[in-house]
């Protein structure tokens, strides 16, 4: 194994005769997808938690799926993101009153996927800003509590590490807020996982946030943004990303023009505090003025030709 890997983050559509579709949808597509990747260099797969369903119907079972995945040069599954919807009744995690929910619920959906070997559990740390606000310190410390226990749960059960992943929309966004909870939570149980494009819409440096916390990041989410959030987008609910006044699209390829990702001084900072494993490469939403296919190209073009040079 090289120190470095790319696995794929998981938001692909397609356009049919009938609008966008999704590989889940049918069997060729499934097989469209899991090839292009792979053809572009893409070793591993991210995806979110809730298609074990889908994945089930099609396949049997998560554990078909995986062995399908390497039959068509896909090594593995590495990272799971949590797609759960907070809510204060329930489940969220500012809300000490549900944190035994949040935990039996990641207990339920991880026993389903435990017949493979999944390194990182993404979750967002805290609800939506608007849900949370105002953003208190006791509010923090509660998040910060909830993830310990989960953090434990899931590596202690299912070998699998909980790691935080910050959207620029979260309640827990600013750099003094994003600090404290890494504070106040055990680091034995919750990480760090960098979301490039998600920082630098907050207004922060994600290099600088990489190097402060590095020795807890489990991972990285590669893409790019052309703008910072000057209208407060963070405010809107429920998607921020969709409903923004200032821009249609945030989330670009790397190697985009006008991106706003120091990635090579990122990569330099990888390879200078030692981290190895795999790296993640993202666009959500590529199909707003772009195509997926085209976008995942020239991703791993950038990372063939421009990044890996610096940690050969």
């Amino acid at each position: 194994m090289t120190a470095l890997r790319w696995s794929y983050m998981d938001h692909w559509r397609a356009d049919s005769p009938r609008g966008p579709v999704t590989q889940y949808t049918a069997r060729r597509h499934m097989d469209d997808f899991v090839k292009q990747i792979s053809a572009v260099g893409f070793e591993g797969l991210d995806m979110f938690d809730f298609q074990v369903f889908a994945l089930t119907g099609m396949f049997g079972s998560v554990a078909n799926y995986q062995d399908y995945l390497r039959d068509h040069g896909i090594d593995k599954i590495v990272n799971l993101f949590r797609g759960i919807m907070y809510d204060p009744r329930l489940a969220d995690p500012h809300v000490r009153g549900t944190h035994d929910e949040i935990v039996e619920s990641t207990r339920r959906m991880l026993g389903m996927w435990q017949a493979l070997e999944i390194e990182n559990l993404i979750v967002m740390p805290a609800s939506l800003y608007t849900a949370a606000a105002p953003v208190t310190d006791d509010k923090i410390k509660a998040a910060a509590e909830c993830w310990s226990r989960v953090g434990e749960m899931t590596l202690t059960e299912f070998g699998v590490r909980t790691t935080a992943h910050h959207e620029f929309f979260c309640a827990i966004r600013t750099e003094s807020d994003i600090r404290k909870f890494y504070d106040w939570s055990d680091p034995r149980y919750v990480s760090f996982f960098c979301d490039t494009a998600q920082h630098c819409i907050a207004g922060l440096d994600p290099v600088a946030l990489f190097l402060d916390l590095h020795e807890r990041c489990s991972g990285f989410h590669f893409k790019d943004t052309r703008q910072v959030d000057t209208t407060e987008a963070y405010r809107h609910s429920p998607d921020a990303e969709l409903m923004a006044p200032q821009t249609d699209r945030w989330f670009h390829e790397m190697g985009t023009e006008g991106g706003l990702v120091d990635f090579p001084r990122l990569m330099r900072a990888i390879r200078d505090t030692g981290y190895t494993g795999w790296i993640t490469v993202e666009h959500d939403k590529a199909n707003i003025g772009g195509d997926y296919a085209e976008a995942t190209a020239l991703s791993m073009w950038y990372a063939r030709n421009v990044l890996s040079e610096i940690c050969a």
